[in-house]
């Protein structure tokens, strides 16, 4: 099975079932908390309803209500909103417990109505109903108007069992907190029926008991209007509590989503992957092929992008070295040839005794030999310095000497170029280095050879050492032809040379600066180099110098 096939079915295995479960128990769960919290809500909506009508018809007013609402919020965590069509809104919880009035929410509002409802014994017939209607309306408009006044000056306020439905009001004394000073609340005595109340219970009809209770009860509501308690609405909520419904549908559609997101995403997924896989695979084995200049495209940031850049880093590596080594040979065999040629055309010519052995001729195979030795030599080294194994017999060591030992070494060679050879900064004094001496002689005089064979007659090759920055820097300025800026970036490469004639003028093997380098870097220092055509160049040697100072002269 391709991986494309495995990953897209263990997408598909993991996204189906986890979206599976998570649904059926979303589901559930939700489910039933929303009966019981549905449940709850029922509750608490009856609770708070029953006890504000209580508090309605047991006081005659809303006054002091508030207190009430804010303790039902407590009780039930509902936001409660009350008010009337004459009064306005006349509490809102949310204000009552110090928070910010949130938005309404949907839930129709609720009516609560604390009047008392006109009843008569079941053997009242129609007419002796209507008479009685007038006193009643009288009664509840002087008990309702004394429970009103009770409840405004601070007193509690008890309710008693009245005739045909209304209460009866008795003062209880004063309720802790109450106003000071005394009830200004009389209870009225019992008077005459308005004529008003009695034309309108004479306006109902007596044919019918039925008819004729429900016209005195709608009298009765609207001739104490204007004293009994206003029918008390009541808004329950606000815009962000939890709802309380669930849809399957959405949560199962959600869930589909879930799972066909997650199989895009695994073709996807799949298809980022294995493009640039296949494209690896492909480079790979033509890597392994001998092409060398193969590359695979890399872009983006992610781990792919990054696995293709490492291919392609590899990959250039290779043919990098593959191109080194090619030009490694072609370079051992073009330095061998001519000085190879020459001792066995020497030593034919000896043979064959066309040649006398004289010093003069010795001297000249003698300096070949040395040539080809210094060749292998070079080779060696950096052999073994590119592998690591280059020995080294490290100590303490004055820069000074060392600069003057370099300038003693190549004094001779410099007159018979014609080149002026002087050291600047080497004064007396001491300036500590830590490191190989041999070693960085030999890197050293490898710069100073450089610079000498790339002199002309009459030019000049300073030697300058200074110390700053907890940095030693040997510089080796020349006089010579410079070095083109696009040269530079290869300088140091094995066997590279900007003489592409490689002619003996400006001979050597080409590995002298890839030595130094070498050397130089395990010092745990760096080589810099700066240089313009027609002026010379600088190279420069900046050496860690070891902590705790340098000592005076």
């Amino acid at each position: 099975m391709s991986f494309r096939l495995r990953v897209f079915a263990l997408v598909l295995l993991v996204a189906v079932a986890a979206t599976s479960a998570t649904a059926w128990l979303t589901l559930r769960q939700a489910t039933s908390q929303l009966r019981e919290s549905a449940a709850a809500d029922r509750q608490s909506i009856a609770a708070i309803t029953e006890e504000l009508r209580a508090y309605g018809a047991g006081h005659g007013t809303w006054d002091g209500v508030a207190a009430t609402v804010r303790a039902l919020a407590e009780k039930t965590g509902q936001r409660i909103r009350i008010g009337t069509d004459r009064q306005g809104q006349i509490a809102d919880s949310d204000t009552l417990l110090g928070s910010d009035p949130r938005p309404g929410g949907t839930a129709p509002a609720l009516l609560v109505d604390p009047r008392p409802r006109l009843e008569f014994p079941a053997a009242w017939e129609a007419g002796r109903m209507r008479k009685v209607t007038p006193t009643a309306i009288n009664a509840y408009d002087d008990a309702v108007t004394f429970a009103a006044c009770l409840t405004r000056a601070g007193h509690r306020v008890t309710v008693l069992p009245g005739g045909f439905g209304a209460p009866r009001f008795r003062d209880g004394g004063k309720a802790p907190g109450g106003m000071p000073g005394g009830a200004p609340c009389t209870e009225a005595a019992p008077s005459a029926p308005r004529m008003a109340d009695v034309d309108a219970a004479e306006a109902c009809p007596i044919a019918e008991r039925a008819a004729a209770l429900a016209c005195l009860r709608r009298v009765f509501t609207e001739r104490t209007a204007a004293v009994a308690p206003q029918p008390l609405t009541v808004r329950l909520g606000a815009v962000d509590d939890a709802g309380q419904s669930l849809a399957v549908g959405p949560a199962v559609g959600v869930a589909a989503g879930v799972a066909a997101a997650a199989l895009a995403c695994a073709l996807l997924l799949s298809r980022a992957v294995l493009r640039p896989v296949r494209a690896l695979t492909a480079a790979s084995r033509g890597l392994g092929e001998g092409d060398l200049g193969r590359r695979v495209p890399a872009s983006g940031r992610d781990e792919i992008a990054e696995l293709g850049r490492s291919f392609n880093r590899m990959a250039r590596s290779l043919q990098d070295s593959e191109e080194r080594q090619r030009r490694l040979v072609g370079d051992i065999a073009h330095e061998l040839r001519t000085p190879l040629a020459n001792l066995r055309g020497y030593l034919e010519a000896l043979r064959d005794g066309v040649l006398q052995a004289d010093a003069e001729l010795l001297d000249s195979l003698h300096e070949e030999v040395l040539l080809q030795q210094r060749i292998v030599d070079d080779l060696q080294d950096l052999a073994l310095a590119e592998a690591g194994a280059l020995t080294y017999h490290r100590g303490t060591l004055d820069a000074r000497e060392l600069v003057e030992a370099c300038r003693t070494a190549h004094s001779a060679r410099a007159a018979a170029a014609g080149v002026t050879l002087d050291v600047v900064g080497a004064g007396p004094g001491t300036v500590r280095l830590h490191g190989d001496p041999d070693r960085l002689r030999q890197a050293l005089g490898n710069l100073v050879g450089n610079a000498v064979r790339h002199t002309a007659p009459g030019g000049a090759v300073r030697l300058e050492l200074a110390e700053r920055d907890e940095r030693v820097r040997i510089a080796v300025r020349d006089t010579g032809s410079g070095i083109a800026p696009a040269d530079l970036p290869r300088l140091f490469d094995r066997f590279w040379r900007a003489d592409a004639a490689r002619g003996r003028a400006t001979g050597g093997s080409g590995l002298g600066l890839s030595i130094a380098r070498r050397i130089v870097t395990d010092h745990h220092g760096a080589v810099e180099v700066a240089s313009e055509l027609g002026v010379g160049s600088v190279f420069t040697v900046v050496l860690p110098a070891p902590r705790g100072g340098t000592p005076g002269p």
